[in-house]
């Protein structure tokens, strides 16, 4: 069996001596492999390091990009290049475990052609981003059309034959966890314990280009049009609020009652105005979809390729 690890990073040379030697110790003794490292516009050591471990072994292989393009596009980027039949990405931070590889390539064997990894514990975390990461599975799996397993990252394995599906998809912002379940095929999942980070910090926090709330919305918009009906719902249901308020306010005036209420004018207004606001918002981010898509640029470009 034949065997691509995709690994995109950005400014990891503190991990990558570890991360290569953890890897290739586990898919040595079995498989044979290739290790594609996606270097996603590294201003470190990162790419140095990487060369100077290639002399050595020329199954690592590495992609270097033209810019930094996020996660998604520089896996993609690794996938186009894979020649496995079984294509394993995973994150170069070392929080998920290489030890498991085995794991998911068993899993292969009984028939699973795509096969996630769940978290049981997520250890050298907040508690509040994995209140927030839960909230944002249950919103995800409630407003698309896609069932995500809660708790499960970016580390699985894929089969040549998802592999070639997920690559023919043209969405110009890819949620690559909603595509490795919609391309279908027969699925589970394996539970493990994600350690801390082993070395510096997370790409990923909140008001980073790379933070998760951008994720989440990706991942509701990309599968769903379930938000431009609550919109339309919302907007009914106000409709009809309007209506019975202007049917009473015609009925005091017919009785000759007072209408005193700045107050409740303004809070009303401020109301609709932010509902209005809201649902322009959401229409807004349909539309940044519909622009990107029809731009027709590529997702990545690729600055060398050491094969």
């Amino acid at each position: 069996m034949f065997v691509s690890l995709v690994i995109s990073f950005k400014n990891e040379e503190k991990n990558l001596s570890e991360l290569i030697k953890r890897c290739v110790e586990v898919v040595k003794k079995n498989y044979k492999y290739e290790i594609i490292f996606v270097d996603d516009a590294s201003n470190d050591k990162s790419l140095e390091i990487l060369l100077n471990y290639r002399k050595e072994n020329k199954n690592i292989k590495i992609i270097t990009t033209s810019r930094t393009f996020g996660v998604s596009p520089c896996v993609l980027a690794g996938f186009e290049k894979a020649k496995g039949d079984v294509i394993i990405y995973m994150d170069s931070d070392l929080q998920d475990p290489p030890e498991i590889i085995d794991e998911l390539i068993n899993k292969y064997k009984e028939g699973f052609e795509v096969v996630h990894t769940v978290r049981r514990k997520r250890y050298g975390e907040s508690f509040f981003k994995i209140f927030l990461t839960k909230i944002a599975y249950k919103l995800i799996n409630l407003f698309s059309d896609i069932e995500l397993l809660e708790n499960a990252g970016d580390f699985k394995l894929i089969s040549r034959n998802a592999i070639n599906e997920i690559l023919k998809i043209q969405d110009a912002d890819p949620y690559l966890r909603g595509l490795s379940v919609w391309v279908g095929y027969k699925q589970t999942y394996i539970s493990y314990e994600r350690q801390p980070r082993l070395y510096g910090r997370s790409k990923f926090t909140f008001f980073n280009n790379l933070n998760p709330y951008k994720e989440f919305i990706r991942g509701i918009t990309s599968f769903s049009l379930v938000p431009l009906y609550f919109s339309l719902f919302i907007g009914v249901i106000f409709s009809l609020i309007s209506f019975i308020f202007l049917v009473v306010v015609i009925l005091h005036k017919y009785l000759g009652l007072n209408l005193p209420g700045w107050s409740a004018i303004m809070v009303a207004i401020l109301f609709f105005g932010g509902m209005i606001l809201f649902t322009l918002g959401l229409l807004g981010i349909y539309i940044g979809n519909i622009f990107k898509q029809v731009q027709g640029r590529q997702k990545y470009i690729i600055k060398n390729f050491y094969d």
